[in-house]
């Protein structure tokens, strides 16, 4: 595999890795990764050291501009692994990112001779405008359809989050066969966390309202209209605490309109969280998990949340309307604030049907299965090796 991120940097994409990579390993199947390499300043706690896998290549790297949080790989440094990787007779390369990782990877697999796979995780249609703000929005989609089309159809097969995601690939003219395999839960997600321990390390009363957010702090994902949903809530139930576990380019937009919103005092922005025990104590802290983004090509946060026997309150777009799809353990609220403000605050105010909506949550992310969708994956590496692909769009989802 190559990515432009992974752990320490912490995002879906990350967790995805990982995810796969130890199901893969527990079905037989091993695989190595090559990634940027972290400064320790920019490093994190919540993931392990990642100089101590062997497994992973960490590569140079510069800094990202105006982005703090990424690294930007050295092409030479990614071609002087080619001696000790053709050791190792791989049989298939997957590409995780469409940055220097999709180029690279390319090159990799063609001086290889051996396959390319590689996974569309982000909706670039609704994303890179809130990074490029000066180009219309309309030219910037058109621009991310065209870069889209082109990566997926030098690849040899896709793999979709999400059915929604395959959709848009297929109506972008992407003519490369697609296959959907969700990122699933492992069996540590339904680990039960302490809420309570962590409520009371944030000075947060027992019986108060708590809705918490996870999920990266950036423009696309909207935690903008969450704020000002909550604001709503709490002019209902002003003894409500909101908790935002994150970070991200948009943090310092979203603490200043907090204050600005007169929630500041009850918004508590707790940061990157190790995902071991402290983010399942965050989940389980909440009464409601809320999400809003509208970018998802799954929204694996919200299956996180269930499986800790958390109700979810949340828009439905995307890979989030796949996972909300059969309204279980879960109420979906339209892109409207008062609207979603009101089903939040019932639900917050409703003891009973928060506890029915916990137990249907927590059954439900069960059926997530992470060696299920490892499965899927290493059936889709299989037929890829083999030449044995379908025709676009054939593919079993």
């Amino acid at each position: 595999m190559i990515s432009d991120v992974s752990f320490p940097r912490i995002n879906g994409v990350s967790t995805s890795i990982q995810t796969f990579r130890r199901d893969l390993e527990r079905l037989g199947h091993t695989s190595e990764l090559i990634a940027p390499d972290y400064p320790a300043a920019a490093g994190s706690t919540a993931a392990p050291d990642p100089a101590r896998d062997p497994t992973i290549h960490r590569v140079p790297s510069l800094p990202v501009p105006r982005d703090p949080e990424d690294r930007l790989m050295r092409r030479a440094a990614i071609r002087q692994l080619l001696p000790r990787l053709k050791q190792r007779s791989f049989d298939v390369v997957h590409v995780q990112t469409p940055f220097v990782a999709h180029y690279a990877g390319l090159e990799l697999a063609r001086r290889l001779s051996i396959p390319v796979v590689e996974t569309y995780h982000t909706y670039f249609e609704e994303y890179l405008h809130h990074y490029v703000p000066f180009v219309p929005r309309g030219l910037m989609r058109f621009a991310a359809r065209r870069f889209t089309c082109s990566q997926g159809n030098r690849v040899d097969a896709l793999v979709a989050p999400s059915h929604p995601m395959k959709e848009a690939l297929e109506a972008y003219g992407v003519t490369t066969p697609i296959v959907v395999v969700p990122t699933g839960l492992e069996e540590d997600r339904f680990d039960r966390g302490d809420g309570d321990a962590f409520r009371r390390r944030l000075g947060i009363a027992p019986d108060a309202p708590v809705v918490v957010h996870v999920g990266r702090i950036a423009f696309e994902k909207n935690v903008e209209f969450l704020l000002h949903v909550f604001r709503r809530v709490y002019e209902q139930l002003p003894r409500a605490v909101l908790l935002v576990a994150g970070e991200g380019p948009a943090l310092a937009h979203c603490r200043r309109l907090a204050a600005q919103l007169g929630i500041g005092q009850s918004t508590h922005f707790v940061g990157y969280l190790k995902r071991e025990r402290e983010l399942l104590d965050c989940y389980r802290a909440g009464d409601v998990f809320a999400f809003a983004s509208r970018t998802e090509t799954q929204g694996l946060v919200l299956l996180e949340a269930m499986a800790q026997g958390v109700p979810v309150v949340s828009t439905a777009h995307m890979g989030t309307r796949e996972v909300l799809g059969p309204a279980r353990g879960c109420a979906i609220a339209p892109d409207d604030e008062d609207t979603f403000a009101r089903i939040l605050a019932q639900l917050l105010q409703d003891f009973a049907a928060r506890q029915r909506l916990g137990e249907e949550a927590a059954a439900y992310a069960a059926t997530w299965s992470a060696r299920e969708m490892a499965h899927k994956l290493a059936t889709l590496y299989g037929r890829t090796i083999s030449g044995a692909i379908a025709p676009a769009g054939s593919l079993a989802a």
